[in-house]
């Protein structure tokens, strides 16, 4: 076996890591290749053997403060040979001197606590299919992206650190994104987006319990009668119990995890997580 070599990923390598995760049973979108490399085309790297992906991490930087830890797989065939370990120091590094941030699934907190990773709240994967013909609300708008600077501003309110070229390319089609608008200003905002199997919706930031109602109704009409999956923080109850009467179930949970100082946000604002993989 050759000598394991690290280097940076291409779009091309992660559209192949995207596929990864997708064997995994992770379910990524059809097209979510392109704006997660947006967000740091740095911050994706791959341990090599003999020209092959043997391992990976997405590390992405975002701002000058903050990074956060995903994708990380080993292929099913080179686990247990330190490959993983490998991008994950390399990934660790260059976010050096930032606070972490990483989602992390139930077995392997254990790990990540040794490695630094303190909890802050947990997240539950909620899935089902949307049958209320319920009207929209006139205050849900399809985002215009000449309203850029707000919906970012509104963003950063519920994220740990500005993300613009990766909000940017979130907001565009292929996916659906819409906003809250009340006495003529953003107060939340959606993003649906057609994956594997069926659709997810993240972002879902909202200032309120009925906004969050009125965003996620609407978000969920443009899936029709597909199966739709959102990642909530354990904390908002209300909006679990409105999942619940609609007949979603619970499935996995994961852990928000940071290492270094907690970011400072307003977690109220957070009804469905972006991605379990950038944050």
């Amino acid at each position: 076996m050759s000598e394991p070599h690290i280097r940076n990923l291409n779009l091309s390598d992660l559209k192949d890591l995207l596929d990864w995760a997708k064997a995994e049973g992770w379910n990524p979108g059809l097209d979510d290749a392109e704006p997660l490399f947006a967000a740091d085309p740095d911050g994706f790297f791959g341990c090599f053997v003999g020209g092959k992906l043997a391992s990976a991490i997405s590390a992405v930087r975002y701002g000058e403060t903050f990074g956060f830890i995903g994708l990380y797989i080993s292929h099913p065939e080179l686990r247990g040979k330190g490959f993983g370990r490998r991008v994950w120091d390399h990934g660790m590094a260059y976010l050096e001197g930032r606070t972490v941030g990483l989602d992390g699934v139930p077995q392997q907190q254990a790990n990540y606590a040794r490695m630094g990773f303190s909890p802050c709240y947990k997240t539950v994967r909620w899935s089902g299919s949307f049958n209320e013909n319920t009207i929209v609300s006139p205050k849900v708008i399809a985002l215009d992206p000449s309203a850029f600077t707000e919906i970012a501003q509104f963003d950063r309110r519920a994220f740990p650190a500005e993300r613009t070229a990766f909000l940017r390319a979130w907001i565009d089609p292929p996916r659906h994104a819409l906003g809250l608008m009340q006495n003529g200003r953003l107060t939340g905002y959606g993003v649906l987006r057609s994956c594997h199997q069926g659709f997810k919706i993240g972002p879902l930031f909202a200032g309120t319990d009925q906004g969050a109602f009125e965003l996620f109704s609407a978000l969920c009409q443009l899936a029709g009668r597909e199966t739709i999956h959102i990642d909530v923080p354990e904390d908002q109850g209300v909006f679990g119990e409105y999942l619940q009467g609609l007949g979603f179930t619970q499935g996995f949970t994961t852990a928000r995890m940071y290492r270094g100082a907690p970011p400072r946000l307003e977690e109220r604002l957070i009804f469905g997580v972006t991605t379990l993989e950038l944050g």
